[in-house]
């Protein structure tokens, strides 16, 4: 016996709490409510069971572009087209989708706004750690409930993987290769024979049409709890790469600090665009272990110096120079951030990035204010 899909939501209580007007952080289907309305009136392209939009709408959500009405759709992801294609075409299949990748290729970001786009929930979320439970995954118990009545339907806590195959939704599971294997494994009934069975009820939920799922997984975390064989094979796999050019890189700190500042009413991006060239240039340079005109190699530090990281100092600047300065990102309000994202090990980290700041920053036309500033917060 199946379990409904209307018990099965009912027994979690509905989609979650409404968004709100105050949010720090909407949701992508909330936060691009407009975009994802005009692509599914002007879509007349066929959709898959239960899609909100057609796969080729939802390439065009995540890679951007202009609608026949002039609905400019902003671009969500910046890389090649061919891998969002591929993505999306996936989760059209029974195979699941793995995205790979070093941290800050915008794992997590792709995967809410393909769960946005195709079910219009990216909510149904589990998140992969070292104590993650195989609960988080199945179903729990409302153990009141079962204690006073015994194992019923009522007492069923579903999972968001459990909720989103009675509702035939998008579930995503951050950080797979984090979760201990054993849990892993819970996964391959599930993507396998679409059922999730319920011994303690001689019941299991079946998985309605448009189930699928969306994991992520850090490529550095090889080794850590790897997938086993089986569970791979579930699995359609594509690797997002780091961003191809120094160009493209800009372009997305650029867009993503100005959506984070608009939140927080920071000043607007393009008053320091110099200054996110200058950070996401040292990132690259020492991620790559050589500088943009290949003439000088250096040493890379132990930290990855991702995209996100320099999302993440570019922001942080921009706080600083909005509350502490005249609104316009100067070196020195980077540089405390870079210094910091750069030295994660005190010992060698330190020694990596002083050899660098002399022998390529001091030497660079027009970054002397860039030099003096992280020889200030480095002193």
């Amino acid at each position: 016996m199946s379990v409904s899909v209307e018990t099965t939501v009912a027994a979690s209580g509905g989609r979650g709490p409404a968004p709100t007007a105050h949010a720090l952080r909407p949701h992508a289907e909330t936060a691009f409510a407009h975009e994802l309305a005009a692509l599914a009136a002007q879509d007349d392209r066929p959709r898959p069971d239960r899609w909100r939009l057609s796969p080729w709408a939802v390439a065009t959500y995540l890679l951007g572009g202009t609608l026949p009405d002039g609905t400019v759709i902003t671009p969500k992801y910046v890389g090649p087209r061919r891998i969002v294609e591929v993505a999306v075409t996936t989760l059209a299949t029974d195979r699941a989708l793995l995205l790979l990748g070093v941290p800050g290729t915008a794992k997590t970001w792709v995967s809410e706004h393909l769960a946005a786009a195709v079910s219009g929930d990216s909510t149904l979320l589990v998140q992969g750690t070292a104590g993650t439970p195989e609960e988080a995954i199945r179903y729990g118990w409302n153990y009141a409930q079962l204690l006073a009545r015994g194992p019923s339907r009522d007492a069923l806590v579903p999972s968001p993987v459990m909720r989103a195959m009675a509702e035939g939704t998008t579930a995503r599971v951050e950080e797979l290769t984090r979760i201990p294997a054993d849990v892993q494994d819970t996964l391959i009934t599930i993507l396998s024979e679409k059922t999730l069975p319920i011994p303690e009820l001689g019941q299991e939920v079946q998985a309605v049409r448009g189930f699928n799922l969306i994991a992520t997984a850090n490529d550095r975390d090889r080794g850590v709890n790897d997938l086993s064989s089986a569970l791979r094979r579930r699995f359609n796999t594509v690797v997002l790469p780091l961003p191809a050019s120094v160009e493209s890189e800009v372009d997305i700190v650029s867009r993503r600090v100005d959506q984070i500042g608009r939140s927080l009413d920071l000043p607007p991006v393009p008053d320091g665009i110099d200054e996110i060239r200058r950070v996401v240039t040292v990132f690259r340079e020492l991620r790559d272990g050589i500088t943009a005109d290949g003439r000088t190699k250096v040493k890379s530090p132990s930290g990855t110096l991702s995209t996100a990281e320099a999302i993440s100092v570019v922001t942080g600047g921009l706080a600083l120079s909005a509350h502490f300065g005249d609104g316009v990102l100067r070196p020195a309000d980077v540089a405390a951030g870079v210094l910091g994202a750069v030295v994660r090990d005190p010992a060698s980290d330190r020694v990596v990035w002083q050899e660098y700041l002399e022998a390529v920053v001091r030497e660079r036309d027009g970054w002397s204010d860039f030099y003096r500033a992280c020889r200030e917060v480095g002193a």
